[in-house]
């Protein structure tokens, strides 16, 4: 199920990056080896009260220069009033209400959707200050002083936030239902691949780049298995997207790697691997998704005897930080091999789903440990007490060590590859989560 969206918007300087980065820096932990991994996102995960959820930076309600700012600040507004379920109105207490905060506040009226009006720069804890009281002019309601360079007032406005979400709608005789999201550059065939597993062109198919601007959902079944097939829009480097609404289709393509169960990250075959395949593949990776490598347009690749075992080996260097991700060969104009994908995404999202029990997983880790002992340093030796598994989706295992620094990398990978050997885990990442506890304290 999607996570709720929260945007935050308002005029330029008041706060609202600030706030974003507040925000999401209290959740969000960069992994330096995870390519993908943007350090400017306008999207981020958050969670308040156990509720999990995306906010969006709409990068300011700033004009271009050829357009105006009405112009300019209607087509910001309304592209976060379509997305988000939740709107955020970032003011600034320093400079009152002006005019361009009264167009944006009559605009969100009209949208029907939750508006919270955050005054922001309030920097002194206690009494806001008297100029606070003039935002009640806006028709917002009340609204909520904060500082988001300090935190003041973060923790009442995520209450109000989560207040307001939409009630969430149980999904019924969806067990069977397998969601795939198609991700990729622009251009590569996702909706092409869509339109071939439906047989009916479901999807604007087009030679240019960017015609698919929402995620779309198409229902198939394949050999009596239910697929919910998502097509997005392509991922593009951030400089190229210079579209305000592209910008935007790049917040729901990743919104739909989230509710997906398994991700095809889509390559053409024609162009190969670039820098960018690496950053979608590296957003499904974060999200721990199932994942399948599929290089579309191999029909009209010029082909020798070898051509596709060149390809696969260097695609595996090139995605070596998932090389779990299967690779397939297929083209979505011909057909070629779009039976053995929907083979792969069922495997692939059994594989997210596995557990494996504890004394299995244990009898592993005495067996790794007595080929290759655990490293030391300083003359003190790591030692493992158990390890078992606490979810799926994708399998995360808990190491209980006697000191987390002594766990190296190196060997955690080690171990990783040791459970993949045995159990498969095929096309699926996975996440290790260390606990320290004493000798004694495990007994």
């Amino acid at each position: 199920m999607a996570k709720p969206i929260v945007a935050i918007v308002g005029r330029p300087n008041v706060g609202k990056s600030t706030l974003f980065n507040k925000l999401s820096g209290r959740r969000i932990a960069i992994v330096d080896d995870t390519p993908g991994v943007t350090r400017d996102r306008i999207y981020a995960d958050c969670e308040w009260l156990n509720n999990h959820f995306l906010i969006v930076d709409t990068g300011g309600i700033e004009p271009f220069s050829e357009d105006t700012i009405l112009k300019q600040m209607r087509v910001q507004a309304q592209i976060a009033v379509n997305d988000a379920d939740v709107i955020v109105l970032v003011t600034d207490v320093t400079s009152g209400v002006v005019a361009t905060d009264k167009e944006v506040a009559q605009m969100l009226m009209k949208s029907n959707k939750p508006v919270i009006l955050a005054v922001n720069k309030c920097d002194s804890v206690g009494e806001p200050p008297a100029e606070f009281y003039e935002f009640y002019n806006l028709g917002l309601g009340d609204p909520i002083a904060i500082s988001s360079v300090h935190g003041h007032g973060t923790g009442d406005l995520l209450d109000e936030v989560i207040a307001n979400f939409p009630q969430q709608e149980t999904e019924e005789n969806d067990e069977d239902l397998i969601k795939v999201a198609v991700i990729g550059k622009p251009n590569v065939g996702k909706s092409s691949l869509v339109n071939a597993v439906c047989g009916e062109n479901r999807m604007i198919v087009s030679d240019i780049a960017g015609t698919t601007r929402d995620a779309t959902d198409t229902e198939v079944t394949v050999d009596g298995q239910r697929f919910l097939m998502i097509d997005t829009a392509g991922l593009r480097r951030k400089s190229k997207v210079d579209d305000a609404i592209e910008k935007y289709s790049v917040l729901r393509a990743v919104a739909a790697v989230e509710r997906a169960d398994v991700c095809v990250i889509m390559i053409d075959a024609l162009v190969g691997f670039t820098e960018q395949d690496s950053k979608v593949a590296g957003i499904a990776h974060e999200q721990g998704k199932a994942c399948i490598i599929a290089v579309n347009k191999w029909d009209a690749y010029e082909k020798t005897g070898k051509s596709m075992d060149t390809y696969r080996k260097k695609l595996m260097t090139d995605f070596a930080f998932m090389s779990y991700a299967p690779i397939i060969f297929i083209s979505a104009k011909t057909g070629q091999r779009i039976d053995r994908l929907f083979e792969l995404i069922k495997y692939v999202d059994t594989q997210n789903a596995m557990r494996i029990s504890t004394g299995k997983l244990n009898d592993i880790l005495a067996e790794a440990q007595a080929r290759m002992q655990p490293p030391t340093d300083k003359g003190r030796r790591l030692k493992i007490f158990y390890v078992t598994q606490a979810s799926t989706r994708p399998p995360t295992f808990v190491y209980f060590v006697n000191n987390k620094d002594l766990f190296h990398y190196s060997y955690q990978r080690y171990l990783d590859n040791r459970i993949r050997e045995v159990f498969g885990l095929e096309g699926t990442p996975t996440r290790i989560v260390i606990r320290e506890r004493t000798k004694k304290d495990g007994k």
